[in-house]
């Protein structure tokens, strides 16, 4: 008799192409179903809340598989820990209603994105944010961000090349955070109902341009307007990008 588990894991995505598994290179996706598929004595199909870049973090990331073994979850947890990568570690492993799906069962998530704006960057801190060595304007960005909240048309804001049903989203919150010290990373945190592929990192891209006084604060709001990515400013790397919590 099957039974459906749900996981939480944190990964340090530096070095792997993201969590969906991928015909080169190696993915979170893979390597659970690779940890999992002993126990279940066949491949298991692992079902993730949301597909994170190549480089970037999960402090905490949901994933749902039907298994038929019958270990106990904390056994399962701390043979999962022993065999997956030291990047790679299972905070939490649930049974869950038959019907869970960690992607389709999610009403949202919560998204970080670190940059230190200081003259250098950390050695124990570069892999995990974007560095800005020039003085940014943090009232300037906030400011720029406030109209981002709310349902809208994010086309503007999408990967290059994206093709999905359509591109309306909604932001419940947005907001950079300062950092605790002058070397310490400022965050944007965002709250949404869904995400379309690049759209945290191109929005960072864009209220940098803001906060580097490139652009003037009114517009990002134009740029949300004319559903036009070429408009909006750069993807800024996966480096800094953290799936926070997942919401359900």
């Amino acid at each position: 008799m099957s039974r459906v588990l749900k996981l939480t894991l944190e990964y340090d995505g530096t070095n792997y192409v993201g969590w969906q598994r991928q015909p080169t290179g190696t993915s979170i996706q893979g390597l659970l179903e690779d940890a999992l598929a002993p126990f279940e004595g066949e491949r298991v199909t692992v079902h993730g809340a949301g597909r994170t870049d190549a480089g970037a973090h999960a402090l905490a990331q949901v994933a749902s598989v039907s298994l038929t073994a019958s270990h106990d979850v904390e056994t399962l947890m701390r043979a999962l820990n022993v065999v997956l990568p030291s990047d790679v570690r299972i905070q939490a492993i649930e049974e869950a209603p038959p019907d869970f799906h960690a992607r389709f069962d999610a009403v949202g998530k919560v998204y970080e994105y670190r940059i230190v704006n200081a003259p250098f960057v950390s050695a124990f801190l570069h892999r995990y944010a974007l560095h800005v060595p020039q003085r940014l304007d943090l009232d300037a960005m906030r400011a720029a961000a406030e109209p981002l909240s709310g349902t809208h048309d994010f086309a503007a804001f999408q990967g290059i090349g994206s093709v999905v049903d359509g591109t309306e989203r909604t932001i419940h919150a947005i907001e950079w955070q300062p950092g605790a010290g002058a070397d310490q990373p400022l965050a944007l945190r965002i709250t949404g109902n869904g995400f379309l592929r690049h759209m945290v990192r191109n929005i960072v891209g864009t209220l940098v341009e803001v906060g580097l006084g490139r652009w003037p604060v009114p517009r990002v709001a134009a740029v949300l307007d004319s559903r036009d990515r070429a408009r909006a400013g750069p993807t800024v790397p996966a480096t800094g990008l953290f799936l926070v919590r997942v919401l359900y």
